[in-house]
This record gives C-alpha cells, structure tokens and sequence, in this order.
C-alpha cells in the first residue's frame, strides 16, 4: 500500500488545535513543550484559547501550525507502523516544513527555528512590498495567467497557488488583483474573491524574503529524508538534502505547484491520502484532483483512532 502523508499551511488553524491531542497523548504534549522552549514563547496557550486574531498574525499562525502538525503525526506514528509502508509526503506552503520535519530532515527545534524565520522575512517582505490575493473559482488556468497578464499594467499581478481543478490563488499588488477579480467575475468565474492575508505571497514580492532564506538555511545541516518528499515549487519527488535547501529557498518566490504534485504522487500509484494536521482543507483539494483515492485526516481522538483503523484495514 502506498500512502501519502499531506500537511496542512497557512489558514487551516483554529482554536483548540491540538488540545485534545496533547491532553491525552505524551508524544503530542512533548511536541508542543519542545515548541513553546524553542520559540521562547508559549505557542500552546495562542492554539489552545486565542485570541483568533493574534493566531491569525503570521508570526504566530505558521510555527502554531507546524506544531499542531508535528504532535498529530508523532500520535499517528506511534499507532501505526509507517515504516511498514511505502510512505511520501507533501505539504502546502508552511506544510512543506511540517513534511521534512516528519521526514527527518531536521529536528523539531530547527524545523521551529526556521518556520519563525520565515514568517518573519515573508512578514518584512509584505511591509516592504504591500500586496495582497485573491482565490479565482471555476476558470482555466489559461485564462487566468490571460487575466494576470492583462492586469500586470497596474502593478504586479501572478498566478501562485495552483490547487486543483478550477481553483488558482493570484497575487500582487492590490490595484492590479482588484483589476483581475474585476476580470475575472466578468469571464464567468464561479467566484473570485480577494483573500484577508498580509502580503503577496509566493510571487516576486517575496524575492527579498527568498534571499533571507537562503543565507538562514546556509546555517543548518539537513539530512536526506527518510520519505521522499514532492516540492512545491516544481512538483517532483526529492530525495536529496542540498536539493531540499535549495527547493525551500525557491518555494517562497515560486508558486504552490499543488495539483501537480497531487497527481504526480497518484500516477506514481499512491491511492491513500492522510492530512496530518488542523482542519481538512487539502484534503478538500486532493478530492477534486481525484474522485478514487482514499481520503484520512489526523486532527484528533476521533480522526486518528479512525485512520489507525481504516490503514490496519488496508494492510
């Protein structure tokens, strides 16, 4: 059986996270100590009581993610026995980091010490180079690059979440992404909708953020992964640690290849996906690439003991 694990990024979290995980699991609770001593703050407080809108500020929202994350994949690791399987994994933006961190690549403490670098320069970016996204419903790809390009007059204008069928994430600055809702509504989009985030993530308004990046990466070792791991910047199967570094340092400024990497891991024979982590929204996105695969998540008691179950099933 081959089985991917998918993790979850920016705008699965909510309040409660991985409460009821840590309460009753020692590997979920350690998980989150070790997170709260390595940010130097207490992380576990902003997921478990709030307030939203402070678990909403980037700085708080992608290590707070990451740690949900990693605590529900050590509770399904010590349930059920991975190493039994042919395992890959994946993960959407932010998630990409919870998928290395479960692959090995490098420890909770670094995987948390880079998520908070990363908000932090994508946070300087978005100060620096004010933009915003919106989320283009029910039109071609080729007609939304059309739509980007025809909007690129009023300032930057990228597509950069390509999540499945009908759904592409645009970005840039504001008066050119208000120009392609405008644009977009008009071609017939089943919805277009600028998104209530803080910058122009993945596109060239990162660039600084990106170089940021690279030179903190440059400070640690990684490990090549224990499972492979599909990138998001080009969607393809990665085995090698410089060529992770290189791929994270990439995916800031790139788009979110996601279906893509979806369909990659399906024609390579993958038909289980598992989303490790808050909420269900990748698993929403795998559903719409594919009508066959088998679709678990890991969030709480009830979702794990039900994934342990249905993969002892599948055995």
């Amino acid at each position: 059986m081959k089985i991917a694990l998918i993790f979850p990024g920016q705008g699965s979290q909510y309040i409660g996270m991985a409460k009821e995980l840590s309460e009753n699991f020692q590997e979920a609770k350690d998980v989150l100590q070790i997170a709260n001593t390595s940010l130097g703050f207490d992380i576990s407080k902003i997921m478990f009581e709030g307030p939203e809108d402070l678990l909403k500020q980037t700085q708080y929202t992608q290590p707070a993610i990451f740690s949900a994350s990693i605590a529900a994949f050590s509770v399904l690791e010590k349930n059920f026995n991975l190493a039994n399987h042919e395992i890959t994994v994946a993960g959407h933006s932010l998630g990409e980091y919870s998928a290395l961190a479960a692959s090995k690549v490098f420890s909770l403490e670094d995987g948390l010490k880079l998520v908070k670098a990363r908000g932090e320069f994508i946070q300087n970016a978005s100060v620096k180079n004010p933009g915003t996204m919106a989320a283009i419903i029910g039109l071609e790809k080729s007609k939304v690059l059309e739509i980007c390009h025809n909007s690129s007059s009023f300032g930057l204008c990228q597509a950069v979440n390509f999540n499945c069928p009908g759904q592409i994430v645009i970005a840039g600055s504001k008066e050119a992404i208000e120009n392609a809702v405008s644009l977009a509504t008009a071609a017939g989009a089943t919805k277009a909708i600028t998104l209530n985030v803080s910058g122009a993530f993945h596109s060239s308004y990162m660039n600084e953020a990106s170089d940021s990046m690279k030179t903190e990466l440059g400070k640690y070792n990684l490990s090549n992964p224990l499972f492979p791991v599909v990138t998001n910047c080009d969607a393809q199967l990665t085995i090698n640690a410089q060529t992770i570094k290189d791929k994270l340092v990439m995916q800031i400024n790139h788009p979110v290849l996601w279906e893509d990497s979806i369909s990659l891991m399906i024609a390579a024979g993958v038909n289980v996906f598992v989303e490790v982590g808050p909420q269900r929204v990748l698993s929403g996105l795998v559903k719409r690439i594919s009508k066959t695969v088998k679709l678990l998540n890991v969030d709480d008691i009830k979702t794990l003991n039900k994934t342990v179950e249905e993969l002892q099933k599948l055995n």
